[in-house]
C-alpha cells in the first residue's frame, strides 16, 4: 500500500511530526511518500493520505489549506487521516480538543475519517513572525515544545494497523458520520475526533 504523508509547517516542527509519522509507517511495512502540502501536484498512486498542518492563530498552514482546496472529493474511495499541531500547552495530551474551523473544512470536503490534536512547537529560535509570536508567547510562558513523540507514534502506528488490515484496495473510506470522541487512554490518543463507522 503506498501512502501519502503531506503536511503544512512554518517552522518545521508540524514537518518533524509529519517524519515521525512517515518513520512508523513506514516500519509496518508500508510504501510512504513525505512531501509539504504545497509541493503535491497529483494524488492518483496514493492509497491513503494523511494530512497535518501546524496551527496558528486558530487556522491551518496555507500548505494545508492549499492541498484541501486542490484535492477536495478525490479520496471519497480511500482513507484519509488529518492531524493539527498546535496547541503551546499539554491540553492535547488531556482530553479530546475540537478541530480548527480548516480542520472542519478538511474533514468534510476531503473527506477524512479522524482528525487528531497534538501538542505544538514555539521557540524563541524562530525567525520571522514566529520569532515575534514566539517571543510574546515566552513572555506569557507559552512557549516551548508541547510536542508528545509517543503519543504521535502510537497514533501513526494505529493508522498503520488500519491499513494493513484493510489492505491495499480502494473503496475503504467510511461513510460520514457524526464525530465521536475516542478514549484518551485508547490506542487513538487523546484530542482526537473520529467519524463512526
Amino acid at each position: 500500500m503506498t501512502v501519502l504523508v503531506a503536511y503544512g509547517s512554518a517552522g518545521g516542527g508540524t514537518g518533524e511530526i509529519a517524519g515521525w509519522i512517515t518513520e512508523e509507517l513506514r516500519s509496518a511495512g508500508l510504501n510512504v511518500d513525505l512531501s509539504p502540502g504545497g509541493g503535491v501536484t497529483d494524488v492518483g498512486t496514493y492509497e491513503a493520505v494523511i494530512l497535518g498542518s501546524a496551527v496558528y492563530a486558530s487556522g491551518w498552514h496555507a500548505d494545508a489549506r492549499d492541498f484541501t482546496h486542490r484535492f477536495a472529493g478525490r479520496f471519497t474511495d480511500r482513507p484519509v487521516w488529518l492531524f493539527s499541531s498546535g496547541p503551546l500547552d499539554t491540553s492535547a495530551d488531556g482530553g479530546v480538543l475540537p478541530p480548527s474551523h480548516h480542520a472542519e473544512l478538511a474533514l468534510r470536503v476531503l473527506p477524512a475519517r479522524e482528525h487528531g490534536t497534538f501538542g505544538g512547537r514555539m521557540t524563541s529560535e524562530a525567525h520571522g513572525w514566529l520569532g515575534i509570536m514566539a517571543r510574546q508567547l515566552a513572555r506569557e510562558g507559552h512557549a516551548g515544545d508541547f510536542r508528545n513523540p509517543e503519543r504521535i507514534r502510537a497514533w501513526a502506528r494505529s493508522v498503520a494497523a488500519e491499513l494493513r488490515k484493510e489492505g491495499p484496495a480502494h473503496g475503504t473510506q467510511i461513510e460520514p458520520s457524526r464525530l465521536v470522541p475516542v478514549d484518551p487512554s485508547g490506542p487513538d490518543g487523546a484530542g482526537h475526533r473520529r467519524r463512526e463507522p
